[in-house]
């Protein structure tokens, strides 16, 4: 049987995926192996999870979602994706306090390679975890905390320390969120409010088909933060209806908008979780940059915009929080991430992701874990100063290396 991740790009080279039901099952699994490796929901774009061993799928672990009201925690299994988990939540009274723009993505996939929602006071989906319980090269079953020195090294650890089987997250009360969304940030407009803009509201991402013609559409998505959502802001227009991030595609699948107040796991995702996606036709890249150089960034794109946009379906701009997690591609500073939403033809985009990480190369870009990126390995490398550190962790939990793999190898060296 054929195993693919979710876009189709990649055709992993095990067998077959083993689905334990249970963490002794798992041990066992690891333990006898001489190669694994974790899949998640199959959303990365490389070859993060490959393996010639055994792939290994947590999703049929005994599902968990235990809050402790008191402390504000919740301990979930690692296969649990986003959306189950934030529905439960929410009857509960309680909160994450961001999600990705997809709700279909397990927590343990997402929070090993950094994934994120937007928001200038919002980390990454990992720096929410305060505890992690992991099988480690040895079949030794290993919980880390936030007491632990070794914690903000194997939050963010791409496969490479062992298999996570559940996670504990903080929690905020529940809230609610309003969506707008605006049409036609003009080009002209952009250097001006690039920062207020971002900075409106919880959470906002720009849109843009990188036309020339500036930024295609505004979402925001905001508390109680005071937005005061104007028929024409710097320029653009608030839509006259609900809309897709891809101008050709019906809105149907998308978050409520136009102002209607919602749950905050209704409306933080740019797709509702009662849309189930199929495989994805398309590829994904996204590189992050300080916050501070994001403008010139942004220029440095417009600039090969003639480029980018014939093998575009839309790009997006966010922002994330700094954190301490060593492998976060945020470590340290607080960034902006333009993302590329590919076609399916990775003959097409190799040469403008090329262009796109030659333009970006001025600002120590650090490409998302699990997207498409081609940067010289020493120069992802050298981008993260506590590699050191988690080389040296890696070797004492993984010390026969069953975790590693051609993309670890190349790396996380």
């Amino acid at each position: 049987m054929t195993v693919t991740n979710w876009a189709r790009n990649v055709v992993f080279q095990a067998a077959h995926v083993r689905r334990p039901s249970s963490v002794d099952e798992l041990r066992d699994i690891v333990t006898g192996a001489a190669r694994v490796r974790a899949l998640g929901t199959g959303h990365s774009f490389n070859e993060l999870a490959d393996t010639e061993g055994e792939l290994v799928s947590v999703a049929a672990l005994p599902p968990v979602a235990q809050i402790d009201r008191e402390a504000a925690t919740v301990r979930v299994t690692a296969g649990t994706r986003y959306g189950e988990l934030a529905t439960a939540l929410h009857e509960a009274g309680f909160a994450l306090p961001n999600l990705g723009s997809l709700p279909h993505i397990s927590v343990g996939g997402a929070c090993a390679t950094a994934t994120h929602g937007s928001g200038r006071r919002n980390g990454n989906l990992a720096t929410a975890v305060s505890g992690l319980e992991l099988v480690t090269g040895t079949g030794d079953l290993l919980t880390l905390d936030r007491t632990d020195d070794r914690f903000p090294g194997a939050v963010v650890h791409l496969g490479a320390l062992g298999v996570v089987t559940h996670l504990t997250l903080d929690l905020l009360p529940t809230f609610e969120i309003s969506q707008y969304v605006y049409d036609d940030l003009p080009a002209a407009a952009v250097p001006d409010c690039f920062d207020e803009v971002l900075d409106a509201a919880y959470s906002v991402s720009l849109f843009t088909s990188w036309s020339g013609r500036g930024v295609d559409q505004v979402w925001v998505k905001s508390s109680r933060d005071g937005f005061a959502a104007p028929a024409r802001w710097h320029g653009a227009s608030v839509a006259d209806g609900p809309r897709h991030p891809i101008a050709s595609m019906s809105p149907v699948h998308c978050t409520a908008q136009q102002g209607l107040a919602g749950p905050w796991h209704e409306r933080l995702p740019h797709f509702r979780l009662d849309f189930t996606p199929s495989s994805g036709d398309e590829l994904q890249s996204e590189f992050f940059v300080p916050r501070e150089a994001a403008l010139d960034a942004y220029a440095a794109l417009d600039a090969i915009a003639p480029l980018i946009a014939p093998v575009l379906q839309i790009g997006e701009i966010r922002t994330v929080a700094a954190d301490d997690l060593w492998l976060s591609p945020a470590y340290g500073r607080d960034s902006v991430a333009f993302h590329f939403t590919w076609i399916a033809d990775a003959t097409a985009v190799a040469p403008v992701l090329t262009a796109v990480e030659h333009a970006l190369s001025p600002f120590t870009p650090r490409p998302h874990w699990g997207k498409v990126f081609s940067l010289d390995p020493a120069q992802v490398r050298a981008a993260y100063d506590r590699l050191p550190d988690f080389l040296r962790l890696r070797a004492d939990l993984d010390r026969d290396g069953r975790f590693r793999n051609p993309f670890t190898d190349r790396y996380l060296h």
